[in-house]
């Protein structure tokens, strides 16, 4: 079913002043947070010498993941993403499993961030910074203070800073060797597709440029040109970094290292640089932290609305006009995580369920008729292949949690449906059903 068209003119209109410049910005400020910062250390452990092959595969199901949004986007310019798409084009189940994994596998991200901002700030106490952060973003959301493109912009500029001093530093010092660049024995297919999933954390964010198609002007030309101009950009940028903390600290020091890029400066003998990455990573983490509070609360609240989550989470405050509910929800469940597990467990599982909803998103793309397929049916198989692939090449305990988690959010769906069908047959019961609401 296609979404209801809004006429040219009315209230509700977005206006196309979106240019390709801005575009491949605001995708940049997605992927440029504070990912980079914390994922190269995972990575490492589990690819060694093989760090920057796992890289590129990343980038290449990133991008196949973002220009299948982009076509789902262009038919369907309405929020809710994955969710949305799985559901028209896959049905009910598969846009609901989607929703699910998007809002676990982000609540995950937020975490992550979480103790990013922790472990730059503070190593020593790691775990209580990071529920200070999400408690204090928290309240900042509750009162409807949103990141806007100013800041979106402020951001990027100061993570590129950041990561272009670190680049220059290490480059130019002596104590950075050529040598731990090359490949050894330790890279296995296994190792390198593990680091690749570990990696795509890092590159979450990209599909932000697919959602922009009522306020792009000639979204059907722009967007498919931003899509690879800000994941090129991303890519370039990842790579430099990645080749800078190799020649600084070697495979064997990244996988040791709880603040990669402060202890590759610290290695490179630019001590003094360190303060300065730790300040960029904490601004990164806190506007991944806020940009995913914001992103995962909406999708609670829309599928609090559609009855697939508790329906108190819909409530939208009368003062503030936000979900406060799904904010609070939200809130308290990152605090609990981020004060019980590490920040390698938390890419992990998020990796896993963010994969899983890409996943959704590639075999939606596939059903578009030929007139809507920008690039055939190979981007979305390739795509669709590679996140089943990445997802389950994860850490084991990574996997083992996030396959329990999709399988509780299907009980769960299932649990509702037969519910739902008891309801209709025997009409409603005078005490109301705490799974569908009714």
């Amino acid at each position: 079913m296609m979404p209801k068209k809004i006429a040219a003119g009315t209230p509700d209109e977005l206006k196309r002043r979106l240019g390709l410049t801005d575009a491949v910005v605001i995708g940049l400020g997605s992927m440029l947070g504070a990912g980079i910062f914390v994922a190269l250390g995972p990575a490492a452990r589990a690819a060694g010498s093989g760090l920057l092959i796992g890289l590129g595969v990343a980038a290449l199901v990133a991008y196949c993941n973002a220009t299948s949004s982009a076509r789902l986007a262009a038919r369907y310019p309405v929020s809710g993403g994955t969710y949305v798409y799985g559901r028209e084009r896959l049905g009910e189940f598969w846009g609901y499993l989607a929703g699910w994994s998007f809002v676990v596998g982000k609540t995950a991200s937020c975490a992550a961030m979480a103790l990013t901002v922790g472990a730059y700030a503070w190593p020593e106490q790691a775990h209580a910074v990071a529920v200070a952060a999400v408690v204090a973003l928290t309240a900042v959301n509750y009162r409807g203070v949103q990141k806007s493109a100013l800041l979106t912009r402020v951001i990027v500029a100061i993570v590129l800073a950041v990561l272009a001093a670190v680049v220059v530093a290490a480059s130019t010092s002596e104590a950075s060797d050529l040598a731990r660049l090359e490949w050894a024995s330790d890279i296995t297919v296994g190792g390198v597709l593990q680091a690749a999933g570990l990696l795509f954390f890092a590159f979450a964010g990209y599909a932000r440029i697919a959602t922009l198609g009522e306020e792009v002007r000639d979204p059907a030309r722009t967007i498919p040109r931003a899509i690879p101009l800000a994941l090129g950009i991303t890519l370039v940028v990842y790579s430099a970094v990645a080749v800078i903390a190799l020649m600084a600290l070697g495979p064997q020091g990244l996988s040791e290292a709880t603040a990669p890029l402060s202890s590759a400066v610290a290695a490179a003998g630019a001590g003094w640089l360190e303060p300065v990455v730790r300040v960029g990573a904490v601004v990164a983490a806190l506007g991944s932290l806020l940009a995913l509070v914001l992103g995962v609360s909406r999708t609670t609240l829309a599928m609090a609305r559609d009855r697939h989550l508790p329906r108190i989470l819909a409530a939208v405050h009368p003062r503030f006009a936000v979900p406060h509910h799904a904010e609070l929800a939200v809130g308290a469940v990152v605090a609990i995580v981020v004060a019980t597990t590490d920040v390698r467990a938390a890419i992990g599982f998020s990796s896993f369920c963010v994969l899983l909803y890409y996943a959704v998103a590639n075999a939606s793309a596939w059903t578009l008729p030929p007139a809507q397929r920008w690039f055939g049916r190979g981007i979305p198989v390739f795509g669709l292949a590679g996140c089943l692939m990445l997802a389950f090449s994860l850490p084991g305990s990574s996997v083992l949690a996030g396959v329990a988690v999709v399988a509780v959010g299907a009980l769960i769906y299932a649990t509702r449906r037969r519910c739902r069908h008891q309801l209709s047959r025997i009409g409603r019961p005078a005490v109301r059903c705490c799974l569908c609401d009714r």
